[in-house]
């Protein structure tokens, strides 16, 4: 157990004192010691440091390469600095939610960006957000958007199948062919425990019923299913040839295609009969009692424009714009245009824990 250097800046993100995961995970009587030696050095951190300027805190688990250019534009349009602390790709947005959870009465940030939605239901769960009703968010399609004000989702993406087009032609089209004897040990997914995965688990099992979605899980278990860190990865071992079909999301499957690799992608239907996708936009909520609230909801507002949108479309994201002044490029599937699986988000939210305990069990062992 190590605790990271601190530095002198005045930032409150860098240091971390403490992972939450790392926290979670040890033994009750350690964590029972240990916790108030983290939280007094995570006082005397933040009482040593200043402000300078205006700023707001943002934890994000949208890849830094496409969430960075806009947060630096925001900064430059409004004169507040954003503060960022990110998501790792192998615990892709988990990470920062259980560290949302265990800052919850001393909140540090100000405003969570997340890549999905199931997580950020969590954090409502928990009582860790506070509701704040944009006035960009109105035009926003209501399934996409917290009833309460707790969050919007704007840039979605879709789920879908990747594959190498040296090693397949005929690919499949629903996630579960990936069960058929045809593709037993040469097919991958990430970890279902993080990120857009995790959703999709949820997902399922809010749709199917536990049932159906347990007899599926243990399907691709016994047809030799990889389990891979994150859709990156998933991405990197079918563009390679390893594995010749994979389930990712539209941004890294897209990129696979732009570098030049042998894949191609499509949406990942999750029904065969009813041929749905499942579709998890972007989300963003504001952290009760964070130490910016005036300029987290300026953030939010800045998010929802249609710029945001179209400017996450026109990246090697390709995301999939929610506002409907929104423009959306050729190369980038239309919502409207979407058979979209019609789940209840909180459902699922309430649903997960649940499903974690399931995955790791029997699916993982």
């Amino acid at each position: 157990m190590t605790l990271e250097p601190v530095t002198l800046e005045p930032v409150i993100l860098e240091p971390v004192i403490l992972e939450p995961v790392i926290l979670a995970n040890m033994p009750k009587f350690i964590r029972r010691r240990f916790r108030p030696v983290a939280l007094f050095l995570l006082l005397c951190l933040s009482s040593c440091m200043g402000a300078s300027g205006p700023e707001v805190v943002v934890y994000a688990s949208l890849d830094e390469l496409y969430s960075r250019p806009i947060l630096d534009e925001f900064e430059r349009a409004t004169g507040i600095h954003a503060r960022v602390l990110y998501d790792s790709e192998a615990s892709k947005t988990t990470g920062l939610v259980n560290r949302l959870i265990f800052e919850r009465n001393r909140p540090r940030a100000d405003i969570y960006w997340s890549n999905e939605v199931i997580q950020t239901l969590r954090l409502k769960q928990e009582d860790i957000l506070t509701p704040y009703v944009s006035p960009m968010s109105e035009a926003f399609p209501a399934h996409f958007k917290d009833p309460e004000g707790y969050w919007c989702g704007f840039a979605a993406r879709a789920r879908v199948i990747i594959y190498n087009t040296a090693l397949v032609d005929d690919p499949p089209r629903s996630i579960q062919d990936f069960t058929h004897e045809k593709w037993k040990g040469r097919a991958a997914i990430a970890n279902p425990l993080f990120g857009t995965t995790a959703a999709h688990a949820a997902a399922l099992f809010a749709a199917w019923g536990d049932d159906r979605a347990k007899a599926y899980f243990r399907a691709l278990k016994a047809n030799d299913i990889a389990i891979l860190p994150g859709n990156a990865t998933v991405r990197d071992l079918v563009a390679r040839g390893e594995y010749a079909i994979g389930l990712t999301d539209t941004d890294d499957a897209n990129g696979a295609v732009l570098d030049g690799f042998p894949v191609r992608w499509h949406l990942a239907e999750n029904d065969v009969a009813l041929g749905d996708t499942l579709i998890l936009p972007n989300t963003v909520a504001v952290i009760k009692g964070g130490p910016n609230g005036a300029h987290a909801k300026t953030l939010i507002d800045y998010l929802l424009r249609p710029g945001v949108d179209e400017t996450l479309a026109a990246s090697r994201a390709i995301q999939i714009p929610m506002n409907p002044a929104a423009v959306t490029p050729e190369n980038v599937p239309e919502i409207g245009g979407i058979t979209r699986m019609d789940i209840d988000f909180a459902v699922a939210a309430e649903l997960w824990p649940r499903v974690a305990r399931f995955i790791e069990s029997e699916f993982l062992r």
